[in-house]
């Protein structure tokens, strides 16, 4: 039997969190569930008390200054507080399915392996939710399409190729050991959305991630009205605004992992470029277009090919 660390950051989900929470209790591999209340503004601590008292496997925690830091520095500290010999990540407001870790069971005997990951599908708590963001998530399982190997992934996940696909931090399982060795920090407490995309590119990049089950749901994305990532994809906050800044953090790395191939540089940095441009004011965005397309147009193709490039183009 495997020995899981479920983490659980809760804020503003008192509606959802025990759903969230029974789903990975329904496991005898889940040795434990860790929730980290991040100051939410409703009712979600008392909730989580309750959670705590009722079963044995829940464990609540609060930041030392019981105040609000955000998913990273929140998982960050379920990271620490975990005990058991893998980890895995829930969304307060998603839940897993019962084949949630049919195929960690099996890979994971080997000790090669390091991270496992599988396949989410969308429930939409609403009909008000499902008729605001069905553009957004439809009915998509979010999923890797197909096998690939270890070695693979990073590349696969930084160029974003829609033959490779991606996949989402709640049907991820990871080797404590290796995490706790490979990655430093975690998550990046700068970053206060897509904080989960930037760790899975690292994550990708030091630890060998094996494909579980990918066409079919192990786990599930709760859709609401009040869903930090469903303003940004449906424009309630610019998407570009907020990637601009994923992209900045990812190509600092980047520059400091020498062993990172210079056309993954290149790649990373063009990304970065076109997403700078993409939220220039208008005249500053002519004279970097006219820029790099002296200097370094690849810059320029790699924002084009960007649908929130050409979105705030001008």
């Amino acid at each position: 039997m495997m020995k899981i660390s479920v983490i659980t950051p809760v804020y503003n989900a008192e509606k959802y969190v025990t759903q969230a929470v029974e789903s990975a209790l329904q496991f005898e591999d889940v040795y434990e569930v860790i929730l980290v209340e991040d100051q939410s503004p409703d009712n979600a601590l008392e909730v989580c008390r309750q959670l705590a008292e009722k079963y044995d496997r829940v464990k609540l925690f609060q930041h030392p200054d019981k105040g609000n830091h955000g998913a990273g520095p929140t998982r960050n500290l379920g990271i620490e507080k975990a005990t058991g010999d893998f980890i895995a990540f829930l969304d307060a407001d998603d839940f897993y399915l019962p084949n949630r870790f049919d195929a960690e069971r099996e890979l994971f005997k080997d000790s090669k392996v390091e991270g496992v990951y599988g396949a989410i599908g969308v429930h939409y708590y609403t009909e008000k939710a499902k008729e605001q963001y069905y553009g957004v998530f439809g009915d998509r399982l979010t999923t890797v399409y197909k096998k690939h190997s270890p070695k693979d992934v990073f590349k696969g996940q930084i160029h974003m190729l829609g033959s490779f696909g991606l996949f989402s931090i709640d049907a991820l399982t990871i080797r404590r050991s290796s995490l706790l060795q490979k990655m430093n920090p975690y998550f990046k407490n700068t970053l206060r959305l897509h904080q989960d995309t930037e760790f899975l590119f690292r994550l990708s990049y030091y630890l060998d991630l094996y494909p579980g089950i990918l066409d079919q749901a192990v786990a599930v994305r709760g859709v609401h009205e009040n869903n930090r990532i469903t303003k940004v994809d449906t424009g309630k906050i610019n998407p570009a605004t907020t990637r601009v800044l994923l992209w900045r953090e990812v190509n600092s790395w980047s520059k400091n992992e020498k062993s990172i191939p210079e056309d993954i540089k290149t790649h990373i940095n063009r990304m970065h470029r076109s997403f700078e441009i993409a939220i220039a004011p208008k005249i500053k965005k002519w004279g970097m277009i006219g820029k790099y397309l002296i200097t370094d147009y690849p810059s320029i193709r790699s924002g084009l090919f960007n649908i929130n490039f050409r979105k705030n183009l001008f």
